[in-house]
């Protein structure tokens, strides 16, 4: 087709394109997987010819496409193929039980049972299981069972013997093994495990993941996601090879950005930022995970500081995994540590997750120029139970997303699947809100304008990994990722955000979902 021509038009649309100097738009033209031309008007014929599809939105709202900036997506994978035992699925720890006994009769023994999404608040006992609830399900099939942060995990007694886990194991470092105070057995609950469970039990087989990858996929587009940021601590080339498979087998469309683990650190030498669109696929800021499951510090501060300062020095990201206020603080820390040792501009190191974030916290991220890759959503799932458990100095400071805004943090969003659900229009309504999925109102002071939340799954969630000139915004000469939705988030009802659906999504100029254009 004639370049100079559109392959594909979105007319009649009520499009929010980002762009300050158009903020709004009529009819969008796409060409070769890129935006040719945005404008104010209807279709123009001189951009069109033979080949061109027309859609004719009917003035529905043309965002571009979201970008989860954080997400486990092997794991949100390979999660669709377990049971489901989130707080919509069960009740009880009999539920648990019951759905367990279910697997295991139709199973041969000693085959796997994969459980994942329990969350003790919202369970009947408001405890975590042990093996002991896990074997009165099956002692013949070993059992894991995955709690929704994804850090702590649940084995029955063969699989705990199948990991070699018994009384006289020592915890990995950064782990924690719970024991029987009298006996001093392992019951089951482990904590800051998952890297060496993955390392004990098989992994679901190539053909179950390849299954899963693909459905993975489809739902994310179906969401209007066609760009993601794997944040795994593991990730390593085995797992950049993984996803080049998928890419190449056409198993996985949306595109990726993949960070890297600190271990791979000294393979990364030039590699970032880097972004193969022939594969749709590339790498990402250096994870560093900072936490404190056995009570103290882990890696302890000066070893934090080596290692932000080791991947500052080398030009790369750095993305610091942080959680609680003291975890956060220790992570300003380190970028200041690498920041003075070697000042300069540009490297948009970030924080993940940043829970819990005092306005002089925000302060100093921002006069670092650091960014903040925060969860809304969290708010919407698991808002009673911050209620309910977070102590009133520290629930203030949660996920103070507008702090950050104000201190002039920039601010990206990602699920974090499959700790919650990947749906970006839940997160929006949770920034703008910050309700509960009940109802509840967590830290109102906290809440932001519906265009801010919007950013944070767009332009600002581009910016965070070096893509802003490619995408986030409808522009002239970027990608043609966009989604078309049934409402327009900037003029609905704020509680009605929740509401609104992807009706269609286009990747690369190429519609890949469509409910009802």
């Amino acid at each position: 087709m004639d370049s100079c021509k559109a392959s594909l038009v979105l007319r009649n649309t009520g499009a929010i394109t980002l762009e300050p100097r158009r903020p709004r738009a009529r009819t969008v033209y796409i060409q070769g997987g890129r935006i040719l031309k945005v404008s104010g008007r209807d279709i123009d014929p001189a951009a069109t010819g033979p080949g061109t599809r027309v859609i004719d939105c009917a003035g529905k709202t043309v965002i571009p496409a979201f970008h989860d900036a954080h997400c486990h997506i092997p794991t949100y994978a390979e999660s669709l193929l377990n049971i489901d035992a989130g707080p919509a699925s069960v009740g009880s720890i009999e539920d648990i039980i019951s759905m367990i006994k279910e697997a295991a009769a139709t199973l041969p023994a000693g085959s796997w049972i994969r459980c994942t999404g329990y969350n003790e608040y919202y369970l009947e006992e408001k405890r975590h299981p042990t093996r002991h609830d896990l074997d009165r399900a099956t002692t013949a099939n070993p059992v894991k069972l995955t709690h929704r942060s994804d850090h702590a995990h649940v084995l029955n007694s063969l699989a705990l013997q199948l990991a070699g886990i018994n009384i006289e194991s020592e915890e990995p470092p950064g782990g924690m093994i719970e024991r029987d105070l009298g006996t001093g057995e392992p019951s089951g609950l482990l904590y800051g495990m998952g890297s060496y469970l993955s390392q004990m039990i098989a992994p679901a087989s190539d053909e179950e993941m390849d299954t899963a990858i693909t459905r993975a996929g489809r739902t994310l587009l179906s969401l209007g996601i066609t760009m993601l940021q794997d944040a795994s601590p593991g990730n390593d080339m085995a797992r950049w090879n993984r996803f080049i498979g998928w890419k190449r087998r056409g198993r996985f469309a949306p595109r990726v950005v993949m960070m890297f683990g600190v271990g791979e650190l000294d393979s990364l030498q030039g590699r970032q930022p880097f972004y193969d669109k022939a594969t749709g696929l590339g790498s990402g800021a250096v994870k560093i995970m900072i936490d404190e499951v056995r009570g103290s510090l882990n890696p302890p501060q000066e070893e934090l500081n080596r290692l932000a300062a080791s991947i500052h020095r080398r030009r790369l990201q750095a993305a610091l995994h942080a959680v609680e206020k003291t975890t956060v603080g220790a992570a300003v820390t380190a970028l200041e540590y690498a920041l003075k040792e070697r000042p300069g501009k540009g490297h948009r190191h970030r924080l993940e997750h940043c829970s819990v974030c005092t306005p002089a916290m925000a302060r100093r991220l921002a006069r670092m120029g650091a960014g903040v890759v925060t969860n809304p959503a969290f708010i919407y799932y698991s808002g009673e139970r911050y209620l309910s458990e977070v102590p009133p100095h520290q629930l203030k400071y949660l996920y103070a997303i507008n702090t950050m805004l104000k201190a002039g943090i920039r601010v990206a969003a990602g699920s974090d699947a499959p700790v919650a659900n990947p749906d970006p229009l839940k997160g929006i309504y949770a920034a703008v809100t910050r309700r509960a999925g009940k109802g509840q109102v967590v830290t109102p002071g906290e809440a932001i304008s519906a265009l801010d939340a919007l950013k944070l799954y767009t332009i600002n969630a581009a910016y965070s990994c070096f893509r802003e000139k490619q995408t986030g915004s409808i522009a002239k000469g970027k990608w043609a990722d966009l989604v078309v939705l049934n409402g327009d988030p900037l003029q609905i009802n704020l509680h009605e955000l929740k509401n609104l659906k992807v009706e269609m999504t286009v990747l690369d100029g190429e519609v890949v979902y469509s409910e009802a254009i």
